[in-house]
């Protein structure tokens, strides 16, 4: 069998070329391989010597570290896959993950704004005064950018990633490359479209990145964390929110009012079905709190 290293470039190489992993994805399995590794030490070998109770071994360490389960199940999805690739194509004659069994994955409701609190947090751009240094266009940007994270519920890295070309003002529709570089068309709602209209119009960006930097630069994930950030300090909302809440409450006021959760599952891109439904227990949650809140014999 290859050495240790020659194994994981091999098996990183699968998930670019054959199965179109994200960045992103390579980079965190990538990760997980050399933690392994460096937590077993001197005991590890290679690859194909480790046995069932090495990686017991890692969990118990994991557990005892009080790692969160969500880190230590995505450390092993990560040592499953590469398993399941050393069994299917190198020749491997046992997976030894199949003895080890993970602690449930902890069930936690998103954190989701009010519709008040989203009106609120929307309007802070065109409100506050233009840095000396900043274009005039930039407070439309940064109302589009919002608009544009709640009418649509785009992941952070969809939206950096939005060219021009790929807004269609006249069915108000874009055109998102999401995880695996599977495309989908989402509709943008009136109030989105009107700011993304008058964003294009102010700052002339009619091709390329949509959303661009002072420089005229594709807009980074960080600057917008940042301007994020920014607005949230000058607003009254008592928790951090990130694009990632945007798109929650974008997924639970849909269904707060009433639509079908296939339908919200397309729009938010989502491979399956069940990572969608997290999203019902939100919504049974705050009709719950509204019964209590309003009904005379709910107490």
């Amino acid at each position: 069998m290859p050495a240790a290293e020659l194994l994981e470039d091999a098996f990183l190489e699968f998930l670019s070329t054959e199965k179109n992993a994200s960045p992103h994805t390579l980079n965190n399995y990538e990760r997980s391989l050399r933690f392994f590794r460096e937590a077993m030490g001197d005991k590890f070998t290679n690859w194909t010597d480790m046995g069932a109770d090495h990686f017991r071994r890692y969990l118990f360490d994991l557990m005892k570290a009080e790692t969160a389960r969500s880190t230590i199940r995505l450390r092993f999805a990560a040592l499953r896959s590469f398993y399941k690739y050393l069994t299917h194509r190198q020749g491997l004659p046992k997976n030894p993950l199949a003895e080890v069994q993970l602690p449930k994955a902890e069930k936690k409701l998103p954190v989701t704004l009010s519709l008040k609190q989203i009106e609120h947090l929307l309007a802070i751009p065109l409100q506050l005064p233009v840095a000396k240094q900043a274009p005039d266009w930039l407070p439309f940007r940064d109302t589009a950018i919002l608009e544009l994270f709640y009418s649509t519920g785009l992941r952070l890295s969809e939206l950096t990633s939005l060219n021009a070309e790929q807004v269609d003002s006249t069915t108000t529709t874009l055109r998102v490359m999401g995880k695996g570089s599977k495309e989908r068309l989402v509709p943008v709602g009136s109030y989105a479209s009107k700011a993304i209209q008058k964003y294009r119009f102010e700052a002339q960006v009619h091709e390329g990145p949509l959303f661009i930097s002072k420089l005229r630069k594709r807009l980074s994930p960080r600057a917008i964390d940042q301007l994020l950030k920014k607005y949230l300090a000058q607003s009254e909302i008592p928790f951090a929110v990130t694009p990632h809440k945007l798109r929650h409450s974008f997924a639970t006021h849909l269904l707060d009012s009433g639509a079908d959760l296939r339908a919200v599952q397309s729009l938010l891109g989502h491979a399956s079905l069940s990572t969608t439904q997290i999203y019902t227990a939100v919504t049974k949650t705050r009709l719950q709190e509204a019964y209590r809140n309003a009904h005379p014999r709910a107490k």
